[in-house]
């Protein structure tokens, strides 16, 4: 948890079987809880306030954890952040449940129906969208943790910027890319030029697993993380 969040009642500390934590935004909810023991995975459940449409962004696992939060208002789509199994072990079950768009980046898209057997209905690359009822998340592509990662911007226009980030960015630093010298410079170099280059430090950030930061938080260790190569 950042020491310096907004004073909305939201810190993003959630637990295994501990609920969940709920930020109001003036258009947006964001609902994050966390599944499965072993791995602590995030998932986002994102509200449009005036459509009351719904987004979940990875359906990670515990379907029976998951759909109640859906509830009756139902799913439009789920953004897979990347193929990694334990960002989608209840796609299938949530997909069926809801009727839901699957949606993923490009390049992870075959692996993500492979490991699942659901199919993308869309892919998405850098500069791409996907609709929340009113509202818009913008797709910023990041290779090096998966090749078809993707990250996703919320631009709050009443407020600032609140950004998804799967695997690719967690507080402290990028996503693990297993000894990958070359993932590992790929990753870090997209996470600064698309990231930290084009996004303000109020950014509020929800990563994979664990607590949120901000960027402006992360941006002065950058050339820490560089140096480390982790």
């Amino acid at each position: 948890m950042v020491n310096d969040a907004v004073n909305d009642g939201y810190a993003g500390d959630v637990t295994v079987g501990g609920g969940a934590d709920v930020r109001e935004l003036a258009h947006l909810r964001i609902t994050k809880v966390a599944v499965d023991e072993a791995m602590s995975n995030n998932c986002y459940l994102l509200t449009c306030k005036e459509s009351g449409e719904q987004v979940l962004v990875d359906a990670a696992s515990e379907p029976e954890t998951l759909l109640p939060l859906i509830g009756d208002a139902g799913l439009t789509t789920v953004v897979t952040t990347h193929q990694h199994w334990d960002h989608h072990r209840a796609l299938d079950a949530v997909v069926r449940a809801t009727g839901a768009e699957v949606v993923a980046g490009a390049p992870d898209a075959a692996a993500i129906t492979d490991q699942t057997g659901v199919a993308v209905t869309r892919t998405v690359g850098d500069g791409d969208t996907v609709a929340v009822g009113a509202c818009t998340l913008e797709v910023i592509a990041i290779a090096g943790h998966t090749p078809g990662s993707v990250a996703l911007v919320y631009r709050d226009p009443e407020g600032h910027p609140h950004l998804f980030t799967g695997d690719s960015l967690f507080p402290g630093g990028v996503g693990n890319t297993f000894g990958d010298d070359a993932a590992f410079a790929q990753l870090v170099d997209e996470v600064e030029a698309k990231v930290f280059g084009t996004l303000p430090d109020d950014t509020w950030f929800y990563p994979g697993h664990g607590d949120d930061s901000t960027l402006g938080v992360e941006r002065p260790h950058l050339a820490e993380w560089r140096a480390r190569g982790w």
